[in-house]
């Protein structure tokens, strides 16, 4: 092969090696686009569910007759987790109802258990 002629291939596959690189690359980009749209919408979940947590424990604070202090609330996709302690049997209803009647909540699991004030 004449000097010229394996300096014109050498550049050809220089060049086309570059181009690859560059493909690869802006293809490896758009890649990654879904996984920072997924981030954001667990970002977002993540938000919706504080905010519902926030809007039952509200809702459970402010239900007459009702001892809220030993509640802990969790939300998930609309499903309330209602966890601790009340003092009387009649308030674990009470809190089923409050949590039922917050908009957003799909479902509530109740964990709640009887402790009379002082025990």
């Amino acid at each position: 092969m004449k000097p010229f002629h394996a300096a014109r291939w050498v550049g050809c596959a220089l060049l086309a090696l570059t181009t690859c690189s560059a493909i690869a690359q802006n293809g490896s980009a758009s890649e990654m686009t879904p996984a920072a749209t997924s981030s954001s919408s667990a970002k977002a979940m993540r938000a919706a569910n504080r905010e519902l947590q926030k809007k039952v424990r509200q809702a459970l604070i402010h239900t007459k007759g009702l001892n809220a202090s030993g509640i802990a609330v969790r939300a998930s996709n609309g499903a309330v987790t209602l966890q601790g302690w009340v003092p009387e049997q009649s308030q674990v209803a009470l809190a089923m109802q409050a949590a039922n009647g917050v908009p957003g909540v799909t479902s509530v699991i109740c964990h709640l258990t009887v402790r009379p004030v002082g025990q």
